[in-house]
């Protein structure tokens, strides 16, 4: 099994930035991407970054040279870097980490998530 820990959200004016972290822990062999999923009030959650363990990076539009995503192998944490927060980017932030092997994805692991509130 895969522990996530989120940490980092809170409340935030519009313009203002955030830095998410999220620590991995147990059986993290072969834990490839690590990346972070945002669910609004009301609405489905969302893919908003991923990061490879060789450090190739993915981001969903709406947050391209906004979020930054990083990663510390080391410490088997990820990091989601947030400028010129928007009321919209409103959610809670959920880590998420694959086990792959080979191609396949046989292990999809989730935090608890963190809340993240941007006020205008």
């Amino acid at each position: 099994q895969v522990q996530l820990v989120e940490s980092g959200g809170g409340l935030v004016q519009a313009g203002g930035s955030l830095r998410l972290s999220c620590a991995a822990s147990g059986s993290i062999f072969r834990i490839n991407d690590m990346g972070w999923y945002r669910q609004a009030p009301g609405k489905q959650r969302e893919f908003v970054a991923t990061i490879t363990s060789g450090r190739s990076t993915e981001y969903t539009d709406s947050v391209k040279g906004r979020f930054t995503i990083s990663r510390d192998n080391a410490k088997n944490t990820v990091y989601l870097q947030m400028n010129s927060l928007k009321p919209e980017d409103t959610g809670v932030y959920y880590c998420n980490a694959k086990r792959v092997l080979l191609t396949t994805v046989i292990g999809d692991y989730w935090g608890q998530g963190t809340q993240v509130t941007v006020s205008s």
